[in-house]
């Protein structure tokens, strides 16, 4: 089933003409939609994740209940790792912890060699699933965490706030640095295509928390691994490059590839696209929170984004990160209306 040629959203990632400015949300598959809770009630997110039926009904649920132009793949970025053998694991309250953190060089030489097709097939089904039950009304967004988010994980051995030991590693120790991120590189690319070879129609590539670097850190560090990353994709599928407190590097994320920079609400849209210049499209950039908020708050909001992308191809409204467990759907909901009616052309 393939998508219509008219998908606003696809139009948008080429910075086609569109008849309105397209909208989906991070996170839009999750806590705060009551129909997702009730599955998370009988299902841990790791199980949730490795059932297609049901990670598939949830990447769907936002389409029939918000409008979104898009719906996004439900998984979770470090299901790629678990085959690595480090204890991936999921603490109630507390996000990804890892058993067996990389600290030296040989705990990455000891690592294996996968092959995502043999250990994720349960993602390809449910790209697979999904894309069936959306029968082309709505592109699928397929994605991964960048080289650089996914071994800070690894590294810390779960979320961090300075990710000391990550910056250590990668200054102290370069060889082994570099020897990771080749192999998470090579490991992302092949796990994205094979999304895309099971149906996506775009991919986004979250560099979560890239904006602890200083941009010459990023240039060195973190830029030639992920450039690999998006020069192993298919050029004809459009591809989102996206990280939060990434201000100071939102040049430095364009070289390194993707059609879309997406951008976080600490910037202005306006702004960050004048520096990124004319040959790449923006996704954002409104604040979670204020989803929190009130209708007027929300519309203004909207229509000030609006005004700082002035309707030019290339935009993909978005909140500049994931939709906040405590937001009421309902205002998730009244955005989308909010962004399809300001906009239309």
């Amino acid at each position: 089933m393939s998508v219509a040629p008219a998908s606003a959203f696809l139009r948008a990632c080429r910075r086609f003409p569109v008849p309105y400015t397209p909208v989906w949300a991070m996170r839009q598959a999750g806590r705060y939609l009551p129909e997702y809770r009730r599955i998370r009630e009988r299902m841990s997110l790791l199980q949730l994740c490795e059932t297609p039926e049901a990670a598939a009904e949830v990447t769907v649920q936002p389409v029939d209940r918000l409008g979104v132009d898009a719906a996004i793949l439900f998984a979770d970025i470090l299901l790629v790792v678990e085959p690595l053998g480090v204890g991936l694991d999921y603490a109630k309250g507390e996000g990804p912890v890892i058993a067996r953190p990389l600290r030296a060089h040989d705990d990455v030489a000891r690592l294996p060699d996968v092959d995502p097709n043999d250990a994720l097939p349960f993602v390809f089904e449910t790209v697979r699933l999904a894309r069936r039950a959306l029968a082309g009304r709505v592109p699928l967004i397929g994605f991964a965490g960048a080289p650089f988010t996914v071994a800070s994980y690894l590294i810390e051995g779960g979320p961090s706030r300075d990710f000391l030991q990550t910056k250590r590693l990668m200054y102290t120790d370069p060889n082994t640095w570099t020897a990771l991120m080749e192999r998470l590189s090579a490991l992302t690319a092949r796990y994205l295509r094979g999304q895309i070879s099971a149906g996506a129609d775009a991919v986004q590539l979250f560099d979560s928390w890239a904006g602890c670097l200083s941009p010459d850190a990023y240039r060195r560090y973190v830029m030639p691994h992920s450039r690999a990353v998006f020069a192993a994709l298919p050029p004809e599928v459009p591809a989102i490059h996206f990280g939060t407190g990434t201000a100071g590097l939102l040049e430095a994320m364009r070289d390194a590839g993707g059609q879309i920079i997406g951008l976080d609400w600490r910037v202005d849209l306006g702004d960050a696209w004048a520096r990124l210049g004319p040959d790449v499209g923006v996704q954002g950039n409104l604040d979670p929170a204020v989803l929190l908020t009130t209708q007027a708050e929300i519309e203004r909001g909207v229509h000030g984004i609006l005004n700082a992308a002035a309707g030019r191809p290339g935009h993909v409204f978005n909140l500049g990160h994931g939709v906040l467990p405590e937001t009421p759907w309902e205002h998730v909901r009244a955005m989308v209306d909010m962004v399809h009616e300001m906009s239309r052309r």
